[in-house]
């Protein structure tokens, strides 16, 4: 179940069967339909306490002297120390992610004592303690790993289908792709314990499905409905719908700057003017979604996702693909299957509003185990999808979607060192002026350059019959057991 990837399931089992260190402060959301969370005030998980040090280069960690695991075994500072050695060397996202707040060697993690720990900091780094807070750095029971590694110093396949955790739910049984039942950790403490003792997830593809279930009251919860359901439920009010915006997320078009067409920038702001906004709002996202077009000329502000200026204006499209050069041409534009609700009906209206730019698109189905592939190619000329970052922040988002040396969610393969520049100051830069001023030249650079067209910040909708309460979201998107309520 814990791979080096990640997925939304993995995600899930991490939130519920696993601790980390800290974790973010759950804040009310508005109208107290449930919770949403302090990407900067963090609490103690596993750290009973934690103190950064004078010079702001470590901070020490003491454990909770009774926390323990599944197991029975109390957590220690080896544990720690093995969970997150194993994070930054096994490669792949888990990497990727601790690499993206700081974490980056073995030798940055200390064992103090039995249950004390210490964090080197490669740098300052705003994003070093939160990047302990998302799914990624969880801590495991290190002994039992290791006695059924084998060969394997990570235990990577055991991992896979095991849980060796300390969280608040252990898990009872597990039909991959057809359900998983958690059953509550008595033992854990790591917070208040959860008044629900036993859950049971399903897996069941078909949507329709999924919303009669949550209608007829035989399911409590429903996620992953398609937007039209989603409103058509919240307008009906039998059941509560929480909608709420995924943080440092958008839905875009990507348009390729290495090869292809789109390499002549003209050109792809004639695409960002040609682009049916309002039509995608309304007949793909059914308004559950944050308009992401029409804002000022230049960026007024650090927040991200941020209105670009485009709007729909055929006009001015058409007067930008003539200043182009580029003379009427065939593309293909891909989206993910998987996605296929929200993606296919704004993939039509992009393919009928760049006809009158003479541009002639082929729409390409790719079935999700397929589409990372594709992408990480960087040759697909136009792409279709949606990325959210977990660290709540524009340099997050950018350093992973726009840095030219960075990996496969630079789908464009956008490559602009003065963009990089710009990212990298404002990364570590701890003077709140010059940090304004990067993240404002790194958005207007997007904003000219163009290589991803905003489109909508999507919102994470959740069905739940009129008895759950409780619903906390994170920014992993998936349900935290831990906080449910259901009255009778």
């Amino acid at each position: 179940m814990q791979g080096i990837g990640s997925s939304q399931p993995v995600n899930g089992v991490s939130i519920n069967c696993y601790d980390r260190l800290l974790r973010f402060k759950p804040v009310p959301l508005p109208g107290g339909i449930g919770g949403s969370f302090s990407m900067t005030e963090l609490e103690g998980e596993l750290a009973e306490s934690w103190q950064l040090a004078a010079d702001g280069m470590s901070c020490t960690f003491k454990l909770r002297p009774d926390a323990t695991f599944h197991s029975g075994r109390g957590v220690t500072a080896k544990d720690v120390k093995w969970s997150l050695d194993r994070a930054v060397s096994i490669g792949g996202f888990a990497t990727t992610q601790m690499n993206a707040g700081s974490l980056e060697k073995s030798e940055q993690f200390v064992v103090v004592d039995e249950k004390t720990f210490r964090i080197d900091f490669a740098r300052k780094d705003k994003m070093t303690l939160p990047d302990l807070a998302v799914t990624i750095p969880f801590v495991f029971d290190s002994e039992l790993a290791i006695k059924n590694a084998g060969d394997d110093p990570w235990a990577k396949e055991y991992l896979k289908n095991n849980i060796a955790g300390s969280g608040a739910f252990k898990v009872e049984s597990w039909k991959p792709g057809t359900e998983t039942i958690y059953t509550r950790f008595d033992g854990w403490k790591g917070g208040k314990l959860p008044e629900m003792r036993r859950i049971i997830t399903r897996d069941i593809a078909s949507p329709s499905t999924r919303r009669a279930l949550i209608e007829r009251g035989d399911a409590d919860m429903s996620y992953g409905l398609p937007p039209k359901d989603f409103k058509d439920l919240l307008e009906a009010g039998k059941v509560r719908v929480v909608g709420v915006p995924v943080p440092n997320a958008i839905w875009y078009l990507a348009l390729n700057c290495a090869v292809g067409p789109f390499t002549n920038v003209k050109l792809r702001q004639a695409v960002a003017y040609a682009m049916p906004y309002e039509k995608i709002m309304q007949a793909a996202l059914f308004g559950r979604g944050i308009p992401m077009w029409g804002g000022p000329a230049t960026s007024q502000t650090t927040v991200w996702p941020q209105k670009f200026p485009y709007k729909t204006d055929i006009a001015k499209a058409q007067a930008l693909m003539k200043e182009s050069g580029v003379a009427p041409f065939k593309t293909q534009l891909i989206f993910d299957a998987g996605s296929g609700t929200i993606a296919e009906p704004l993939c039509v209206l992009v393919q009928e509003s760049l006809a009158p730019l003479g541009i002639d698109v082929e729409i390409q189905k790719v079935t999700g185990a397929n589409f990372r592939g594709e992408i990480s190619k960087k040759t697909l000329p136009m792409v279709v999808n949606r990325f959210g970052g977990w660290l709540d922040w524009a340099d997050y988002f950018f350093y992973w979607k726009y840095h030219g040396r960075n990996s496969i969610f630079n789908i464009p393969s956008y490559q602009n060192p003065a963009m990089d520049k710009l990212i990298d100051t404002a990364r570590f830069s701890g003077d709140p002026a010059e940090y304004e001023r990067n993240v404002k030249a790194f958005v207007d650079m997007a904003i000219t350059d163009v290589p991803f067209i905003p489109i909508a910040q999507p919102l994470h909708d959740v069905a739940m019959t009129q008895n759950i309460g409780g619903y906390q979201y994170w920014p992993s998107r998936e349900p935290d057991f831990r906080y449910i309520t259901k009255s009778l």
